[in-house]
């Protein structure tokens, strides 16, 4: 690790505060450009932990930037994991309200609740869909902290891939009852479609990205716990999203689910 533990805090109380007051930032490597990976992680860790300490519980883990679509928008090559708590939590058709959010973006996802843990390394594909109970759609709502959502791949792990709430729903499926890579999806915004794709687009499956970051925390000594919630990813490019608007995600065979900004 290149930063110091004080210098991880402050980054961290810096980053959360700016979710909290609803500010931007530029990037944080701007000011650290020797940061490493496990400072990111470490920083990621730390804000975790602050939420934690106010009462949080953790709901579930997400997967971001897994799709091409999604790597080309944002200028980066690799995925990246952060963690999901109750207060980013959604209920099926409410609202969002904007006045808490920076320049909220929602992506299309597929989401996987597990039956048994998951704990890499070695996980792969087949191993992640025999420890899947069920598969749902899902919207996340994406709010980077930096400004312009200009970032690099250690500033967007160190404010927990851009967090901010997500919604699942519709009619879930066992994951044998979907092609999880052929399966599409339609979101649309105000009742007229803004992005299509197929679930192939994140990583060729799926459960490819749930594989990835069971490796990922395999590698830290953690695993992914049963019961947990996972976010596999954008499948498309996020679409920008405003007061009064309204935004559905239709999933072959997996039926819809949606939310409202207010």
């Amino acid at each position: 690790m290149a930063l110091s533990p004080a210098t991880i805090a402050q980054l961290a109380e810096h980053l959360e505060n700016c979710q909290l007051q609803v500010r931007d930032t530029p990037k944080i490597t701007d000011d650290h450009p020797d940061m490493d990976w496990d400072d990111a992680y470490a920083i990621q860790d730390t804000i975790l932990q602050r939420k934690l300490a106010r009462g949080a519980r953790v709901v579930g883990l997400k997967a971001g930037l897994t799709s091409h679509a999604k790597m080309r928008q944002m200028g980066v090559t690799d995925p990246v994991f952060g963690f999901l708590v109750d207060d980013y939590s959604v209920a099926e058709g409410s609202e969002v309200a904007t006045r808490e959010l920076i320049h909220p973006k929602v992506e299309p996802e597929i989401a996987f609740v597990l039956k048994t843990a998951l704990k890499g390394p070695g996980c792969h594909i087949g191993t992640v869909l025999a420890a899947t109970d069920f598969v749902m759609p899902g919207i996340e709502v994406i709010d980077s902290r930096y400004r312009d959502f200009k970032f690099d791949l250690k500033s967007v792990v160190a404010d927990n891939t851009s967090a901010a709430r997500f919604v699942v729903g519709g009619q879930p499926q066992r994951p044998d009852a979907v092609d999880l890579r052929t399966v599409g999806l339609v979101l649309e915004k105000n009742g007229a479609p803004v992005a299509l794709g197929a679930g192939a687009a994140v990583l060729g499956h799926p459960a490819a990205a749930v594989a990835a970051l069971a490796n990922h925390l395999g590698r830290r000594g953690q695993e992914i716990p049963a019961g947990s919630l996972i976010l596999s990813g954008g499948v498309t490019e996020a679409v920008a999203v405003a007061a009064g608007d309204s935004v559905t995600l239709r999933v072959q065979g997996m039926g819809s689910v949606s939310l409202r900004f207010a």
